[in-house]
Formats: structure tokens, sequence, C-alpha cells
């Protein structure tokens, strides 16, 4: 399902206002896998692109397939909904793409470059006498061979594992049965060779063994196949302790998650895949073949030490208002307030290093943050906070448990948190708590002071070495009246207030957005918007009436985009751009007004439906001249790029920008750099 320019000079249909939000997302990877194909991008980070693309896809189907899945069972709609049939055919195409750049483009390279991944009937002698030690000695003892017959129900497929569908025949009866053999999540995806980087996929060496595990039998033939089921977690707004209530649906969900797509190899006989269908209850048109390598995210694990095929290295700054001691950094944020971006800064050198000072300061008497995503070490954010407890500090720590794909994890940290002392908060059951924020309270010469810092970012520091985002401490007593207040409602019992200088979902963000951006309608009218989604409808609808009441409207948006630019009479004055490379935009920044009168704000908040009325989220104005002018600086450097940027187009599709100049991401590294070494009072780096 593609879009079609849209004739000139003629309104736009109410059908057509908004391009389709699946098909859109697909559309994003699709850039994902272009920079892939890229022959710029160096060689690993090609291969590690393929791989990401692998795992965008999972998801895409886990969560947004699933819920249209689900939708269509809850209707009374017969067949398949026109939605899922566009995203089959849009996805077959990316797919097979997918495996044609591994085995035409990337795989040839990587060969040429000596790296090699080798099939396993092509192995010489010594070679296959080395994997045949490796099989019987690590992988054969975790190995379970399960066999289908009227004795043993076809067994659970868990999903995004890796398996082999067995079909084995008995000498004596001439009867064949079909088994499922399971790759060991546990296992490496790839085995290694020994002397050189050759490197045998995992499936291969089980598949080349399975009379090891069927003696007496014979193969018949063996075919690699994977399954996605739906994640989604539902909660009801009745469970009276949330974590009991997440620790059980995470249960059902790894037992009982419904199949939404089956993956094949393109030698797997129709019976076998009837057979899985039938079992796993899918339709024909949820059977994805793919002519290569299942599952590519696995490309990740490849074992390879060549720097000169990776980015050239970058070492994060640490600015200069934190390299000055514990209490230097309390010292330069009560003059002035601090902007922080990542991964240019270092996540370590600034938001660690803050937390960490207040943990150990004995003038800090109490710390709360948010913690969404926490990431994997006991290390940086999560030791402070619980060394913090340990000193007698009051420590409140608000642990969103309902993050996808990261419930366990936050599960634990939590844990480990209360076991240190933390007063731990496990968010609402309504509300999905996404704002990013900190507070600290330390006794000043004057009394109590509030140090706080609102992000657009997870406090995650493998995250924050990949993502693109923001920070921003102040000491500003209205801002920190706003932190200290969100909390209080967050963890206690009080009605939303209004904020100095936050706007703060569900109740005020919505509004407030739609009054900034009405405030533009007019010729002259100036707008933009740096997200990583723009999807809600109210919002779309005002940037229309804005761009037709003359404003020029330039939005950034990484993802999925439901508007629709550059159409006479609705949006001919919108421009839509999108920068993929090295790092992963995820900053919000939203500019209203232009001159005295303008108005910057950033954030943890998308232009989505759940990020204005289902979460809690936070934007905090920016006022300061100084570092207003650097968020336009960051604006303009996306703006230009015509070396990572795809612009949007009328009809739906997007566009490679082919111009010359600086990649985003170079041209901010080097900014970084230079003004890490300037005078913490000097202007903006230009």
């Amino acid at each position: 399902m593609r879009w079609t320019p849209l004739p000139v000079g003629e309104p736009c249909p109410d059908d057509a206002r908004l391009l389709d939000r699946e098909l859109s997302w697909l559309d994003f990877n699709a850039r994902v896998l272009a920079l892939a194909e890229d022959p710029d991008v160096p060689l690993l980070e090609r291969v590690r692109f393929l791989a990401i693309f692998s795992d965008n896809l999972d998801e895409f189907f886990q969560v947004r397939v699933a819920a249209l899945k689900e939708q269509l069972l809850g209707s009374d709609a017969h067949g398949t909904l026109p939605e899922l049939r566009a995203i089959r055919m849009r996805t077959a195409e990316l797919v097979e793409q997918q495996s044609r750049v591994l085995a035409k483009e990337v795989g040839p390279a990587l060969e040429e470059a000596g790296i090699c991944i080798v099939a396993y009937p092509d192995l010489d002698d010594e070679s296959r006498a080395h994997l045949d030690l490796v099989f019987e000695t690590r992988i054969f003892p975790v190995l379970t061979p399960l066999a289908v017959d009227p004795a043993h129900p076809f067994p659970y497929i868990s999903n995004l594992s890796l398996n082999l569908a067995v079909v084995v025949r008995d000498p004596a009866t001439f009867g064949e049965r079909f088994a499922r053999v399971k790759v060991p999540p546990l296992l490496p995806r790839f085995l290694a060779l020994p002397g050189d980087e050759r490197f045998v996929a995992i499936e291969q060496v089980i598949a080349a063994h399975l009379d090891a595990l069927f003696p007496g039998m014979t193969i018949v033939s063996d075919h690699a196949f994977r399954v996605t089921r739906d994640v989604e977690i539902a909660l009801s707004d009745e469970s009276e302790d949330l974590l009991q209530a997440i620790e059980l649906v995470l249960q059902r969900r790894t037992r009982f998650g419904r199949a939404v797509r089956l993956e094949v190899a393109t030698d797997t006989p129709s019976d076998v895949i009837s057979l899985l269908m039938r079992e796993l209850e899918l339709g024909a048109d949820d059977v994805y073949t793919i002519d290569g390598m299942l599952d590519q995210s696995g490309l990740n694990a490849l074992d390879v030490a060549r720097p000169e095929m990776r980015y050239s290295p970058y070492r994060r700054v640490t600015p200069r208002e934190f390299a000055q001691g514990a209490q230097g950094i309390f010292r330069a944020i009560a003059d002035h307030d601090i902007l922080v971006h990542h991964p240019y800064d270092s996540f370590e050198g600034t938001v660690e290093a803050f937390v960490a000072a207040a943990a150990h300061d004995p003038d800090v008497v109490a710390i709360k943050q948010t913690l969404y995503r926490t990431g994997g070490d006991e290390a940086g954010i999560v030791a402070s906070l619980a060394d913090a407890a340990l000193a007698g500090k009051q420590v409140v720590a608000l642990v969103e448990l309902k993050a996808r794909f990261d419930e366990q994890r936050n599960i634990e940290r939590a844990r480990l948190l209360e076991e240190a002392g933390v007063h731990v908060v496990y968010g609402l059951v309504g509300l999905k708590t996404h704002c990013k924020i900190l507070l600290v309270v330390r006794r000043d010469r004057g009394g109590l002071r509030r140090y706080c810092h609102v992000g657009t970012g997870n406090y995650n520091p493998k995250t924050a070495r990949g993502y693109e985002d923001l920070g921003l401490f102040s000491a500003d007593e209205d801002l920190g009246a706003d932190v200290a207040e969100l909390f209080n409602h967050l963890t206690g019992y009080s009605r939303p207030r209004d904020y100095a200088r936050l706007l703060v979902a569900p109740d005020a963000l919505r509004p407030g957005l739609m009054e900034l951006i009405q405030a533009q309608a007019r010729e002259g009218g100036r707008i933009t918007m740096k997200m990583n989604a723009l999807v809600d409808s109210e919002i779309i609808a005002e940037l229309y009436r804005a761009s037709s009441a003359g404003a020029r409207v330039d939005l950034i948006v990484r993802g999925i985009c439901c508007l629709r630019p550059g159409v006479n009479g609705m949006s001919e004055r919108i421009r839509v751009r999108s920068v993929l490379g090295r790092y992963l935009e995820h900053s919000r920044i939203y500019r209203f007004g232009s001159g005295d009168d303008v108005v910057h704000l950033i954030g943890s908040a998308d232009m989505m439906p759940r990020n204005l009325d289902r979460r809690v989220e936070a934007l905090v104005s920016v006022p300061d001249p100084v570092l207003s002018a650097r968020l336009d600086e960051i604006l303009d450097v996306n703006l230009a790029d015509e070396v990572l940027g795809w612009e949007l187009q009328s009809n739906g599709t997007w566009r490679k920008c082919e111009g010359g100049g600086t990649a985003t991401h170079t041209e901010l590294q080097a900014r970084a750099v230079a003004r890490a070494h300037r005078p913490v009072d000097d202007e903006p780096v230009t």
C-alpha cells in the first residue's frame, strides 16, 4: 500500500490527510536498512544496522501487529484488516531486501575483509572436526529434542526463539514423525573457527549433528523456523499490588502470548509449514519465507575486533562546569542553568557525577528520581541512590515497572533499591510515568535549596552512549518547586497544579502545546519541532491550521510521521525531515515563535496520544538565551543535514537528501569538543 501524489491545487481528501501509522513505521525501518546498504558507512556498522533492522521488526510485530490482530479478533470483521495486508506486503518487500543486502553486498564485503560467515557443508575436514568437538562438549548436553505424536503434544514455541523443524523416519516402520529442536538462547549464535575470523551459525552445526539427537532414526530433513508472539501487558486498574500483578502478567506473557508471525527458511516443505500454521493458529498471511539467515539480529554476536571497520572513536567530553569536583558541580548549577547534550557530553561525567556527588555530599538531605529504563549493571546511578539511602539520606525512586521489555529488569532494580533503604514507588496503575526528572535537596548557607535535572532520555548509561538526548540542570526556584510538586503528586495524594516552568501530561501538556501552536497560526509564525514520532491527529490538525494561516513549520521526526507535508491549501509551509546515522536521534525539542517572544521546551514527550493522554510526561521551558541558542543550533544542524537527512514528500514517500556538507553527528561532536575548551560563559559555538 503506497501513497499516490495529490493533485496540485486541490484540497486534500479527508481520508488522505493522515499517513498510515504502521506503514510510516515500516518506512522508518526502511531508512535504517538504507544505512546497511550505504557503502560509505563503515562495514561492521552496516552489519549492526542489519541487526537493528531485525530487532526493530521484531518489536513491531510483538506490539503493533499483535494489537491489530487483537482488534480483528475483537470485531465482527471477517478475513484480514486491509492494514494487515498492506503491512504484510511492505514487510515481505523489506525482508527480501534485507536478505539481499546481506547476501549480495555486506556478506561479500566481509569476506573480502577476511571475515567470513561460512556454511557448515563448505568446511574442510579440520574445521568440521573442531566443530564436532564443540558440539559434543558444549552444545549437545543442553539440547532437548521434542517429538510430536499422539503421546507427545506439540510443544510450546517460545517467543523469538530459533528452532529446527526436523522430520525423521523410522527405518523399521518407514513412518515419518515431526520433532522440534530449540536452539538454546544462552549459546553463542555464531561459533568461531580457530586461527582466523571465520564463523558458522550454530543452527547449522546443530542440524549437521541431528543423528546424535535421534539415534537409530533417519533424518529426512531439517528446517529453521522462528515464532513471534504478542508481548503486550494488560493490567487491571483494580490491581491492589502493582508489582505482584506485573510479575503475574510477565509469566503469562512468556507462556501464553498469541503467535503473530512465523518465519521459515525457503526450503521448508509445505506440509511442515502447514503443521506449524495449524499448531500455532496462524494463517498464510502470517508466514514469512526468508531466503537466507533467519533472525539477523544475531549478527550483533559476531565477535570481531576490527576498529577500522567501525565509526571513528569519539571520546565524550565533560563540560567544564562538571570538571571541578563534587562541590564545583553544585556551585556551577547554582550559578546558572546548564544544558548537556548526550552522547557528545559524557553521561557518566554529568548526570552520573551529579547523582554521585549528591549521594556522598553531607549537605544533601534528599534525592528523588524517576527511573524508566535503568540499565543492566549495578554501577552508576542505581548504586549512588543505594549509597545515599545507606548514608541516611531521604531517597525516593519512582521505578516504572511497565516499561515495555524492561519490566523484569526494573523489578530487580526496585528490589535492590528497597533492600538499601530507598523508598521505592512503582508508578501508577492507569498511567506510565515516562518523565525524566531528578531532584536533590541540599543545605546551602541560605537554607535548603533544590537542584534538579529534567531530561529527554532515560537515566541509563548504556543507551546514553548511543542515544542523542538532552538534559537541563537547574537550581531555579520556580523549576525546583515544580519538580518537587510533581514528585509529591506521583508519590502521594494531590490534585495536579499549575506549574511555572513545566508542562505536565496528562493534564496540561496537550492544551499547553495546542495554545503554543495556535499562537503561531499567522503570517510570520514560526514552529520547529524535533521528536521521535508525530502521530496525534489533534496536534497534526493544529499544525495544518498554522500552515494554512501563514506559519512556517519545520519538523524533525526520526520515526513515525502521520502528517502529510507540502499539500497546497493544507500543509504547503510544512517541511518534514528525518536524520538517521551513528546515533539514535532521541531528544525532543519544541520551539515556538521568534525573536524576543520565542519559547523553547525540551522533555520526554513525543506527539502521540499515549504520551499526551496516558502517560506522566514533562516538558521544561528553557528561557536562558545562551541555552536556547544551543537548542537552535541543534535544530539548525539537523535541518541543514544533506548527508544523513531524509525528506518526507507529499505522496507519503521519503527521499534521501543528496547534498553535501557535514553530517549532524560529526558536526555536533566537533562543536561539543570546541565548547568544552571554551570559557564557560562564552556564547555557543557557531
